[in-house]
């Protein structure tokens, strides 16, 4: 009973390594069609195909010619001259399906490194030495199919030291076997095939892991570009868009009774309007640099035609312009906040700077929060992306509601190595 269990668990084992096979058939003609499809589509549009495309990836159908150089120990079988034919006969058949079993797993870098894969080479090995000492002859070519199956399987430091072992007992085997210049050819053809194997196929998996790692650096671009452009477009068009809210309402309050001042408001809508058209092209190509004097000289402006009093405070040394390009995304959407959320009266904007970062403050008196709160400290959209600028510079961005009422922005830098040049103090002269 126990003879038939292990008999049939041995037939599951062959089912499941034809399905394993199938799989692989089945994988490699969807691979094989769409790289012909893509092929025919480039000729039809009149282009060259894809030379950097690979084709479909190499399988086990790569390495099974080589199974014609057993063609020799078959003869023999189908010549009657080989002794026990029955045992030979089995003895190819198992080979020959370790074979192909061990190759086709060694194009799966999950399957080749399990155990099971480890042990069918072993296997192979010693049906490759017991066929070798019992026949000789031919049958010693079944060493460089050996070397076919090591070089596919093994990777890694052991691959030079499993090639040299295996080409020595080989070509020794034969020597003793057959004679000598069998053991050298043998010898040779075996470390030959090993080695050309698992560098062949080595490089083709370098080849598919450097495109495949292409791809996912141009994706991950993109992904970095696309993010990039909409916190460019948010915080453009969301402050732009209020400020020409707001002084459309106070040119709409003033006309009634004072003309002249109705149209210096709609001036500035004029003027707010062609700058955003500026910003944003500027946006779209990547080159647009802003400054902490122009956006706070535009918050104040905004601030006072939203009946808040602005309160400006700068102190410290000069900040290089990608320092204050991000401190003037900050004052930009906290003012946005301040104008469209916050009902205050009176907004404060204090820059600040010590020894090595600078800080920005943006304090307003109002009772509202500016964004609705997503995560602690940190607001909406807008300061998200904030927050995401900030940290990619080193720096950090809190908000959150002050201890005496209203709402508070608080952006920390560091000061880069032109600023703290400019902050360190100079040297008096000999003379």
């Amino acid at each position: 009973m126990s003879g038939w269990r292990r008999v049939r668990c041995q037939a599951r084992a062959w089912q499941a390594a034809r399905l394993e096979w199938k799989a692989d058939l089945d994988r490699w003609k969807a691979e094989n069609e769409r790289f012909k499809a893509a092929s025919r589509a480039a000729r039809k549009r009149g282009e060259t195909p894809a030379v950097n495309d690979p084709g479909p990836p190499p399988t086990g159908f790569a390495l099974l010619p080589w199974l014609l150089m057993g063609m020799g120990a078959f003869a023999n079988l189908l010549q009657g001259r080989t002794p026990d034919p029955l045992v030979g006969g089995l003895g190819l058949f198992v080979f020959n399906s370790l074979y192909i079993y061990v190759t086709f797993r060694s194009f799966d870098r999950t399957r080749r490194e399990e155990p099971r894969t480890r042990v069918a080479l072993l296997l192979m090995g010693l049906l490759t030495t017991g066929l070798a000492v019992g026949y000789g002859g031919n049958w010693l070519m079944f060493f460089p199919l050996l070397g076919l199956a090591t070089g596919a399987a093994l990777r890694g430091p052991w691959l030079g030291r499993s090639g040299i072992l295996l080409a020595v007992y080989a070509a020794a085997l034969s020597g003793v076997r057959g004679g000598w210049s069998d053991a050298t050819n043998i010898g040779y053809a075996t470390f030959l095939s090993t080695m050309v194997t698992a560098a062949i196929l080595g490089l083709s998996e370098a080849v598919r892991e450097l495109r495949a790692a292409r791809e996912e650096l141009a994706r991950r671009a993109v992904e970095k570009e696309r993010a990039r452009f909409s916190r460019d477009l948010h915080d453009l068009l969301g402050h732009t868009l209020s400020v020409i809210v707001v002084k459309s309402e106070a040119a709409r309050r003033l006309a009634p009774r004072d003309m002249d001042a109705a149209l210096g408001q709609i001036t500035d809508i004029e003027s707010v309007g062609r700058q955003a058209l500026t910003e944003i092209r500027e946006a779209v190509t990547g080159y647009r640099e802003g400054s902490l004097a122009t956006e706070l000289d535009r918050a104040r402006s905004a601030l006072t035609a939203a009946g808040v009093e602005p309160d400006f405070r700068r102190s410290g040394t000069p900040l290089a312009p990608q320092t204050e390009a991000l401190l003037g995304w900050v004052v930009r959407e906290a003012v946005t906040n301040v104008i469209r959320h916050s009902d205050a009266g009176r907004c404060e904007i204090a820059v600040t700077g010590t020894a090595e970062r600078v800080r920005l403050t943006v304090t307003d008196d109002g009772s509202g929060t500016p964004v609705s709160r997503s995560a602690p400290g940190i607001g909406g959209t807008g300061l998200t992306g904030l927050t995401e600028r900030l940290a990619a510079a080193g720096g950090s961005l809190m908000a959150g509601p002050a201890p005496r009422g209203g709402f508070t922005v608080t952006a920390e830098l560091p000061l880069v190595a032109e600023e703290l040049a400019a902050a360190r103090p100079t040297a008096p002269d000999p003379s």
